[in-house]
């Protein structure tokens, strides 16, 4: 079994009921800044799933260089994604967490450096 394909498909499903949690429960709660916040979170966790698929099969990688890509990403979701769902529908303040959002999206461009690395070298 390919731990990182295991972890993507549950980000996957997380995409999916967190999109889902965010149209129907929080579209009252949150008020329009709020939901397009948690969307983005929602909106960034979904793209970087199809990343991670892509660079997970992708029989040109080692495991070595998935592992590393994929470990970016995970962070950077985690934190970007994370500490916008946290601020919106887990109401924790802004102020106490307003340096994750950057840094998971520095871990995200991490891994689209790392991605973008390895297809240059094979050039």
């Amino acid at each position: 079994m390919n731990k990182n394909l295991s972890i993507t498909a549950f980000l996957g499903f997380l995409a999916i009921v967190f999109g889902a949690f965010g149209a129907h429960a929080l579209k009252e709660k949150l008020g329009i800044d709020g939901l397009k916040n948690f969307e983005t979170g929602v909106r960034y966790l979904m793209y970087h799933v199809i990343v991670l698929l892509f660079v997970n099969t992708y029989n040109d990688f080692t495991t070595k260089v998935k592992n590393r890509i994929s470990l970016f990403f995970f962070i950077g979701i985690l934190f970007f994604s994370g500490s916008l769902f946290a601020i919106t529908a887990g109401n924790i303040a802004a102020k106490s967490i307003w340096f994750v959002t950057p840094l998971g999206g520095l871990f995200l461009i991490f891994g689209w450096l790392s991605l973008l690395y390895q297809f240059a070298k094979r050039n």
